[in-house]
């Protein structure tokens, strides 16, 4: 087989992968999340010690199809986040965030790469738009699934270099702070399986 055949066969090969992303589901699948189940947990190193957070999730809706196209998106309530000292959320929501400006952070997937099972665990691949501070991002970002029949949970975790993306970094002259932070979304609902359109 010559190089270029390799090349070609190796092509076939991944797409086919990425293509048979969600066919163990075998049908058109509505994940619809309940922000009561969900958070968003942050993370941001200093000198002295880390800082932990919250953001608290607003809506969620995702239709995964059979190919692993997925349309929908995950709303973050960016006014909402909170690290337990008032001095250091104020200067969070209207230095870094801006969040009376920008209300919302989302996340709007478009690809699973991976399979995900009628039931049981699985770990994926989800490549989508993440809009944050007024800007989208394509980024992609691993996830554990546990399907049921009726219910599902996913666990993200990425990392948001948040200074590189046109936010400001808090640091000060005696406290220097990180210029990324570690997003851990936990998301959870209810599973609504439509066989007619996956037969369309």
């Amino acid at each position: 087989m010559t190089r270029r055949n390799v090349s070609k066969y190796l092509l076939r090969v991944t797409l086919l992968l990425a293509g048979g992303a969600a066919l163990a589901l075998g049908q058109e699948t509505a994940f619809q999340l309940d922000p009561a189940q969900s958070s968003v947990q942050f993370t941001l190193g200093d000198v002295l010690h880390t800082v932990h957070g919250t953001f608290k999730v607003k809506e969620g809706n995702l239709q995964i199809k059979p190919s692993g196209k997925v349309e929908g998106e995950i709303v973050v309530d960016a006014g909402s986040g909170q690290s337990g000292s008032g001095m250091r959320d104020r200067k969070m929501h209207k230095e870094v965030l801006e969040s009376a400006r920008y209300p919302e952070i989302a996340f709007r997937p478009d690809r699973i790469d991976g399979k995900i099972p009628s039931e049981g665990k699985s770990s994926v691949l989800v490549h989508g738009i993440f809009s944050i501070h007024g800007a989208d991002r394509e980024v992609t970002v691993p996830a554990q699934v546990d399907m049921s029949a009726d219910h599902w949970t996913a666990k993200v975790h990425f990392t948001i270099p948040y200074a590189k993306w046109g936010m400001k970094n808090p640091s000060t002259l005696f406290l220097r702070v990180s210029d990324t932070v570690e997003i851990d979304l936990a998301a959870a609902g209810s599973v609504v399986r439509n066989t007619a359109a996956s037969s369309q």
